[in-house]
């Protein structure tokens, strides 16, 4: 595929909940509380309600997560509301694969809950990637601040050591290039998520001034006649000085799963925000996952959406898929309840 410009023009705000649905938000806002980059805290909200058939909401699970990382992603502190008893073994962790791994070992029953907390903890490894990109909105000093900690001095080199880690990192692509790297054209206007026809759509989301990033999810699920319906959002955002908000990337996920087995049925990724004019050519290769349970859709990705394969911030999106079941059945528990 070929694009000349990147895809940049958010669908936000979000839409309107339905009766008779259950959406899940989640956000990670992360500040620099030194000033610095040396030192990242995150601040994590994630919450599930259930819009009954009568227009009443109720709460299925909430989750608060707050965590220091270092520069180099490691975890040095950490507190969550609920609090798991294995929560301060992340401590020394370090944000990537291996931590993904490593929670999926200790939390087990956060996993089998689906509990929105995992979700937050999940993302601390893609958020700690990317936050540093929210100083690119405040000055042109952003990169120098990030070599000054690393001692990088040749971004050329620096984007190299990236190739074929996604699909937008393919040897050629325009992500190689400095300057289309760095340029501040490649964000978007990210606008507002909350809809002021639905101002209880999301949760509150933590104040914060000056620098900052988001990364914010929103998974909405319903029944239809034929089949259990799934849209989900995905966007990583920043505040600029003026007060609007930049958007780096965001998806839009349609998804169809069967209503007795729960596998996908049909997938279309919708690329709304994305840097490079490339980036897009990742979401054919998601119709791979068409035939998947559900249950099963952060291991196929992991399988089947590797490095050049997959877009690094599509395969989060599809990930965070995989407790849509235990939402189906917590719509489902409250159906019967209210029936």
């Amino acid at each position: 595929m070929n694009y000349d410009q990147p895809v940049r023009s958010t669908a936000n705000p979000s839409p309107l909940r339905r009766a008779g649905s259950i959406r899940r938000t989640s956000s990670l806002d992360v500040t620099w509380p030194n000033g610095s980059v040396d030192l990242r805290r995150f601040e994590g909200r994630s919450r599930d309600v259930i819009k009954g058939a009568d227009g009443a909401d109720s709460v299925r699970a909430e989750a608060r997560l707050s965590a220091d990382l270092d520069f180099d992603r490691k975890i040095i502190a950490i507190s969550a509301d609920p609090a798991p008893p294995q929560l301060q073994q992340l401590i020394g962790q370090k944000g990537g694969g291996h931590l993904r791994v490593f929670m999926r070992d200790l939390l087990p029953d956060l996993i089998a809950e689906a509990h929105p907390l995992y979700l937050l903890l999940d993302d601390i490894s893609g958020t700690s990637l990317v936050s540093n990109w929210g100083w690119s909105q405040w000055g042109e000093d952003w990169l120098a601040k990030m070599q000054g900690v690393t001692g990088a001095v040749n971004m050329a080199e620096m984007l190299a050591e990236r190739t074929n880690v996604c699909w937008g990192f393919q040897p050629g692509f325009s992500s190689h290039d400095p300057d289309t790297r760095l340029s501040h054209h490649i964000a978007a206007d990210g606008k507002e998520l909350r809809n002021p026809a639905d101002p209880d759509g999301w949760h509150a989301f933590p104040v914060s001034e000056g620098v900052s990033f988001r990364r914010a999810r929103r998974i909405d699920v319903w029944r239809e006649t034929d089949a259990i319906r799934v849209e989900a959002s995905f966007q990583d955002s920043a505040p600029r000085p003026d007060g609007g908000r930049a958007a780096l990337h965001e998806y839009i996920l349609h998804v169809a799963l069967d209503p007795v087995t729960r596998v996908i049925a049909s997938l279309d990724a919708e690329p709304r925000v994305l840097p490079f004019r490339e980036c897009p050519g990742a979401i054919a290769n998601a119709k791979a996952l068409v035939g998947t349970p559900m249950d099963a859709i952060r291991e196929a990705v992991l399988e089947r959406l590797r490095g050049p394969a997959g877009c690094t911030h599509l395969n989060d999106a599809l990930r965070s898929l995989a407790d849509v079941p235990q939402l189906v059945a917590a719509l489902d528990a409250k159906a019967v309840a209210a029936a």
